[in-house]
C-alpha cells in the first residue's frame, strides 16, 4: 500500500465499475478523490460513501466529459477545493453496440458521439489539468483504453476505432508533456462490470467469459479491482514509466486454444 496522503486524483466515470474501483483503491491509500458521473448519481453517491468510510476526503462532480466547459469546471473544482491535481484517470467511455459485419448500423454521427467521449473527453480533461500539473512540477495521467484496439473486436467498430485513437493520443501526449507529466494507458480485455455487460449483451458476455476461462492462462476474466490495481501503479508506482500501452487481458492473446486443465 502506498501513502498518498494529501494527494488529489480525478477519476472520470467513477460511479461504478473500474472507475469506482480506482477511487476506492486511491481512497484506501489516503488520497483525496474526485468522483465523477454523468447519469448514475445514486451509484456515484454510494461510491463516495464507501470512499469516505475509508477515511478519504471526496468531491462529487456531475460532468459530461464531451463538454469542454464541464471538463474545465471539474478540474477547477478540484483545484479550488485542494489546490492541486496529482493524477487523472480518463475512464469515462461510451459506445453504440452494432454488428461489425453490418456496416449500415453505424453512421458518421455515431462515430462522432463515441469519439467525443472516448477520445475528445480524454483530451479535454487532460488539457484541463495540465497547467496545474506543470506548475507543481509533476503529475500522472492514465487513459483507460481496451485490448480491442489491438484485436479489432469490441462492441462496435466506432468503439474499437476510438480506443485505437486513444492509444495514439496517449503516445503523443506522453511525448509532449514530459518530463513533468507521465501519460500511459491500460488496455483491459473482458472485465466483469455492469457497463461491460450492458455494452455487449448478456449472451456475448457469457460466451466471452467461457472463452477466457477455457483459454486464457489466468483462467478467468478480470475484476474491476484487477484493472484498478494496474491503473494505480501507473499513477504512483513508477517515476520513469511513460508512453506505455499496457495490455491487461489475462494472457488471452497468447492462447491458440484451450489451456491445459489442471489435474
Amino acid at each position: 500500500m502506498s501513502d498518498l496522503s494529501g494527494q488529489v486524483y480525478i477519476v472520470t466515470g467513477s460511479a461504478t465499475g473500474v472507475g469506482a474501483a480506482c477511487v476506492r483503491r486511491l481512497a484506501r491509500d489516503g488520497a483525496r478523490v474526485v468522483i465523477n458521473y454523468s447519469r448514475s448519481e445514486a451509484e456515484a453517491r454510494a461510491t463516495e460513501a464507501e470512499c469516505r468510510a475509508l477515511g478519504a476526503e471526496t468531491l462529487l462532480v456531475k460532468a459530461d466529459v464531451s463538454d469542454d466547459a464541464a471538463c474545465r469546471d471539474l478540474a477547477q473544482r478540484a483545484l479550488s477545493t485542494w489546490g492541486r491535481v496529482d493524477g487523472l484517470v480518463n475512464n469515462a467511455a461510451t459506445t453504440k453496440a452494432a454488428d461489425p459485419f453490418d456496416l449500415s448500423q453505424l453512421s458518421v454521427d455515431d462515430f462522432a458521439r463515441v469519439y467525443g467521449v472516448n477520445v475528445g473527453g480524454a483530451y479535454q480533461m487532460t488539457r484541463a489539468v495540465v497547467p496545474a500539473m506543470k506548475l507543481q512540477g509533476r503529475g500522472a495521467i492514465v487513459n483507460v483504453s481496451s485490448n480491442v484496439a489491438f484485436t479489432g473486436g469490441g462492441s462496435s467498430l466506432a468503439y474499437t476505432a476510438s480506443k485505437g485513437a486513444l492509444n495514439a493520443l496517449t503516445l503523443a501526449l506522453a511525448r509532449v508533456l514530459g518530463p513533468e507529466i507521465r501519460v500511459n494507458a491500460v488496455c483491459p480485455g473482458l472485465v466483469d462490470t455492469r457497463w461491460m455487460r450492458q455494452s455487449i449483451g448478456d449472451a456475448q458476455f457469457a460466451a466471452l467469459t467461457q472463452r477466457f476461462e477455457e483459454s486464457a492462462p489466468m483462467g478467468r476474466i478480470a475484476a474491476a479491482e484487477d484493472v484498478a490495481d494496474v491503473i494505480v501503479w501507473l499513477l504512483c508506482g513508477s517515476a520513469y514509466c511513460t508512453g506505455e500501452l499496457l495490455v491487461l487481458d489475462g494472457g488471452i492473446r497468447l492462447s491458440g486454444g484451450a489451456r491445459k486443465k489442471k489435474s
